[in-house]
């Protein structure tokens, strides 16, 4: 096997890399950008668990030739002077996270962002991070409620990386943060601020992306996270349980997937009676085709046409500075100890550098 170059030097400065990741995204709103985009995506066995031949045909017989362009028409509905809404509030994370952080502990500490599926790419902020002397790594996908389809898969491609590598660094990964304080704080005080200058709903409803019902029915624990989180925010908001309710959008396929559906369930309660909803996204990190396109706009229509009056969706965390002060608390709580040892290091290597018998031949 043939292992990835590191750039290395003999008493450089040591860091601590701190990788952020996401989903990912197509590089453009078309058709041919789409489809090498989805097969990345379709293809990995976390994300479809279907026996790998059967799904192989399927894949590139069917799906492969008809979505990519229906799939290109929903990003050109949400596409921007940026590019993809994804790719733009995850850059946008990491600049702001990276100032929060380098501000407290200087270059001491390094950061990147990468995608799972398209570009940039895990392994290529990895070796950003290692070239700039990271020899401890802090991994923290974005995805606040942990499932084997999006956290694990992002494990796995992290794995997949490291196996091309001769030296590994130190590793730390966070698995999910469904419960945690800031995390919860950050979208009460989006709704908070909804209500404040939009009036409040009689409803709200939190969607969450959807698995196959027979994933839970396996041990994915994200169905209950996904709870765990809606009853956190609830409880702050003092909401009782007939003003909130949680649902899963996104399916693909025919089998059963976790319930209820947000399209059918805004179906449901205009249909009943139901005036005026606002819906939240929780488990979406930043926005994307899933919230801009299918909620914003496509469930929006539902409600709408199905005799609701008044439709909201709230938008994600993205670079809400509550969100950004969260995930670097978050990132502080579990660099425990590696921040006072790499003092420690970097002292020894400038003695190091400096002491005679130790100058190393060029």
């Amino acid at each position: 096997m043939k292992f990835r170059k590191q750039q290395f030097e003999h008493g450089q400065k040591t860091r601590i890399g701190i990788l952020i990741t996401n989903l990912g995204t197509p590089s453009a709103p078309t058709a041919k950008a789409l489809r090498p985009y989805l097969k990345q995506f379709l293809s990995d066995p976390r994300v479809v668990e279907v026996p790998r031949l059967l799904w192989w045909l399927v894949l590139n017989g069917i799906i492969l030739r008809f979505r990519p362009k229906r799939s290109a028409k929903a990003y050109a509905s949400v596409w921007t002077k940026e590019g993809s809404p994804l790719s733009h509030y995850t850059a946008e994370q990491a600049r702001l996270l990276r100032e929060e952080l380098q501000a407290e502990y200087g270059d001491n500490v390094v950061l990147e962002w990468g995608m799972r599926y398209g570009q940039p790419s895990i392994a290529k902020a990895s070796q950003s991070l290692l070239d700039q002397g990271a020899d401890r790594l802090l991994v923290l996908p974005l995805y606040p409620q942990y499932s084997a389809s999006t956290t694990a898969s992002t494990f796995d491609a992290l794995s997949e990386d490291f196996r091309q590598r001769r030296w590994l660094p130190q590793l730390r990964f966070i698995s999910g943060y469904q419960q945690d304080g800031g995390y919860i704080n950050a979208l009460v005080e989006s709704i908070k601020e909804h209500w404040q200058e939009h009036g409040r709903q009689e409803h709200l409803l939190f969607s969450y992306h959807g698995l196959p019902m027979r994933y839970l029915h396996a041990g994915d624990p994200y169905h209950c996270f996904c709870l765990q989180t809606t009853r956190a925010v609830a409880e702050k908001l003092g909401l009782n349980k007939e003003e909130y309710s949680t649902t899963f959008q996104s399916r693909f396929g025919r089998e059963p997937w976790l319930q209820p559906y947000t399209d059918f369930e805004l179906k449901r309660r205009a249909s009943e009676g139901l005036k005026s909803i606002a819906v939240i996204c929780p488990g979406f990190s930043a926005d994307c085709l899933e919230t801009l396109e299918e909620i914003k706009i496509e469930n929006k229509e539902y409600f709408l046409g199905a005799g609701g009056k008044a439709f909201f969706y709230i938008p994600a965390l993205n670079t809400r500075p509550e969100h950004i002060q969260a995930l670097a608390q978050l990132c502080k709580n579990n660099l425990g100890g590696w921040l006072e040892s790499n003092e420690q290091i970097n002292s020894v290597k400038e003695s190091y550098k400096t002491h005679p018998h130790n100058q190393v031949a060029k």
